[in-house]
């Protein structure tokens, strides 16, 4: 032990330690000092942004039938003579007729495209005045509202029976026999408790 101790002063004792430090700075390095630099802030210019909105056809036809019908119907549709209102399912439709080439305006929009160009629901406006021959003597106007477009046809035919014996009692007779003043009355069931819709059970299972 007192080998190791004494061998370790005598290596220490070897070592020298210079403490100078020399005082010439190292030129290898060099900075350059930059010009003022002059930080200017940065403000962003707001950009104005105009849009203009452009009606499309579809609204401007609209928009030019309406105009239409509140000319040739002066005061709306209470203020007309020969008016008729019909009534199916939810649907109520109330209809003016007026001497014309027969046009149909449904909701300010053409028939065809009010009803989606369905031949049925097309026909069932026309029957009361293919029935008398009348379909190209008036012009039809009307106010659809409630229940779906099938609805609102068939209302809109019973409202144009309807007008039509304003215009002439004797219309009452080839109206009547071919059904068209009666008002249909069936409506979609009720559904039931325990029952999926009005009639319908769950599926039966034995086990």
């Amino acid at each position: 032990m007192a080998l190791s101790i004494s061998s370790l002063t005598s290596s220490f004792s070897s070592l020298s330690f210079s403490s100078q430090i020399s005082q010439q700075p190292n030129t290898s390095l060099s900075f350059k000092q930059s010009k003022s630099i002059s930080i200017a802030p940065i403000f962003k210019t707001p950009k104005l942004v105009v849009s203009a909105t452009v009606a499309s056809p579809a609204e401007r036809e609209t928009t030019n039938l309406k105009k239409y019908v509140k000319s040739r119907l002066p005061g709306g549709f209470a203020a007309q003579t020969i008016i008729g209102t019909g009534r199916r399912k939810c649907a109520i439709a109330r209809v003016v007729l007026q001497e014309g080439n027969g046009q149909v305006i449904i909701n300010y929009r053409d028939a065809k495209e009010y009803l989606q160009g369905n031949p049925l629901w097309l026909q069932y406006i026309k029957v009361p005045l293919v029935t008398l021959g009348y379909e190209s003597s008036y012009d039809v106007f009307v106010k659809a509202h409630g229940g779906g477009l099938s609805g609102q046809a068939q209302a809109i035919s019973l409202g144009i029976a309807r007008a039509l014996l304003k215009v002439s009692e004797d219309h009452r007779p080839p109206l009547r026999k071919e059904g068209l003043l009666t008002r249909d009355s069936r409506v979609v069931e009720r559904k039931k408790a325990g029952l999926k819709k009005a009639r319908k059970a769950p599926q039966f299972s034995k086990r």
